[in-house]
């Protein structure tokens, strides 16, 4: 099979889904609840190369939480048309930015990756990616969710996950002594976007009926240490690195998304009811939003 075949199948079937989805087709930034070109813009205004590289391979972290949330709420039969639009539109997303990690992407503003040692990172996220990205293609081909997708998207997305954080740590420490404590503050924000739709991945899993303890207790710490981050942000905290922030627009930012995570989470410790899904998933793209906002700021400081 052709190396690139895969994505081919998916940007067909995106296509076919597009033509079928009026509604988003009309209104898509609606459909989306965040438009994907907007995160896209974050590279538009940046004035240096590696603030680029840690913050892509950031988003690359969010990627895969958001694309397996998307494809629980396929199967939990939410907005399917749409949903499974967003799905593949953001493995599009992932699969066009990792390329343009390792040989660049001058549409993104992204150079390509000369460390040896970073490179053989993305090698390995490209490894696992090449088994993750099938099981997306087969879902958005599918008439039906089949279980066994979605209980093979639960597993195998945490390693893809775990070693694109690597990668984004590895260009963290890239960066010289003169911007070493504003690369920790950019991967650290940048996580928040990761976290927001981490825990959204794990309370439909649990509504879902896969590992529904295992997830719950998942979905607490991964709500604890957003919350913690978003203190550290604003505030500073010593054990994450975090120096606090006193520049009034960051701030102000910030607290946009803290108002948004008082209502967030308690929606995230309520039961889950199938009616109370689609605001669940409208909500954490609104707080995926204004975090991104908020990353976008750190970088255009650097």
């Amino acid at each position: 099979m052709p190396a690139r075949q895969p994505i081919a199948l998916v940007l067909a079937t995106t296509t076919v889904l597009a033509l079928g989805a009026v509604s988003a087709a009309r209104h898509p930034a609606a459909a989306q609840g965040i438009d994907l070109s907007e995160l896209n813009n974050i590279v538009n205004q940046a004035t240096n190369e590696l603030a680029v590289q840690i913050n892509l391979s950031g988003r690359q972290r969010m990627l895969t939480q958001k694309m397996s949330k998307e494809a629980v709420l396929l199967a939990l039969g939410v907005e399917p048309a749409k949903t499974r639009l967003k799905m593949l539109k953001t493995a599009l997303l992932f699969d066009r930015t990792l390329k343009g990690l390792m040989h660049g992407d001058k549409e993104q503003n992204l150079p390509p990756t000369k460390q040896k040692d970073i490179l053989e990172q993305l090698a390995k996220v490209q490894g696992l990616w090449k088994e993750f990205l099938p099981l997306i293609i087969r879902l958005g081909k599918a008439k039906t969710v089949e279980r066994d997708i979605i209980e093979q998207i639960a597993q195998k997305n945490l390693p893809l996950l775990a070693e694109m954080n690597k990668a984004v740590k590895m260009y963290e420490q890239a960066s010289g002594a003169d911007t070493a404590e504003l690369a920790v503050v950019i991967n650290l924000s940048g996580r928040q976007r990761m976290l927001t739709q981490r825990m959204a991945k794990e309370y439909l899993l649990a509504a879902y009926g896969i590992e529904p303890e295992k997830n719950r207790a998942r979905m607490q710490k991964t709500m604890e240490l957003f919350d913690r981050t978003l203190k550290g942000l604003l505030d500073g905290d010593e054990k994450q690195g975090l120096p606090g922030t006193k520049d009034p627009a960051i701030r102000a930012q910030l607290k946009k998304v803290m108002d948004l995570w008082a209502q967030y989470r308690p929606m995230l410790q309520t039961p889950p009811d199938k009616a109370d899904l689609k605001a669940l998933e409208d909500m954490s793209l609104k707080i995926l939003a204004e975090m991104n906002r908020a990353v976008k700021m750190y970088e255009e400081s650097w």
